[in-house]
């Protein structure tokens, strides 16, 4: 069975976007960047709410660019060969090939994905992965915590939920941004 993956980029603080909405203090180095694409290419469904589709949705026109990086290149040939279920009660259309609308969150839903996938699956963003969190459906919670305090803003992880986990891997980037990668028990 394929695994779910929980992903996402914060300050030090907890925190995956700041008081004004801004992300930018998260910006990966390129060797996380790189890290990041290998995790990609083991991904074939990408599970998103509106607002992180919408940011990630932007690989398509970034792939075209002829002035990509190899690097971006990678990621986004990647992040384009994987399927997408955005969950939105606004949106009507996706805007890129192989993504579908799902209206509402279940967690049976996914748990079919999850046993019938032969890549394992990530999700994003922290209100969608805190549902599959509090299902029981994730299975490694990866976060790249960057080495600021942004003092406020929306939570990486969850309140209410509690996990036992299993460090599976640790990195240092250049930058100081600190990679935890750990088992859901």
């Amino acid at each position: 069975m394929a695994k779910l993956i929980y992903a996402i980029n914060c300050s030090l603080d907890g925190y995956y976007v700041d008081a004004d909405g801004g992300f930018d203090f998260t910006e990966p180095v390129d060797e996380l960047h790189d890290w990041f694409a290998d995790l990609e290419a083991t991904v074939g469904t990408h599970l998103y709410g509106r607002k992180m589709h919408q940011v990630m949705a932007v690989w398509h026109e970034m792939a075209a660019d002829p002035a990509i990086t190899p690097l971006y290149q990678r990621f986004a040939d990647a992040w384009i060969d994987s399927d997408t279920v955005v969950y939105s009660r606004t949106l009507d259309d996706a805007g890129v090939p192989r993504a579908r609308i799902v209206r509402d969150f279940d967690a049976a839903e996914v748990a079919a994905l999850k046993e019938g996938a032969d890549r394992d699956l990530d999700i994003g963003g922290p209100e969608l992965a805190g549902q599959a969190l509090a299902a029981g459906l994730v299975d490694e919670v990866i976060l790249a915590v960057a080495p600021v305090t942004v003092g406020g803003g929306r939570r990486a992880l969850p309140d209410g939920v509690r996990l036992r986990l299993e460090l599976l891997e640790q990195r240092v980037f250049s930058d100081g941004t600190v990679l935890l990668r750990y088992a859901v028990l």
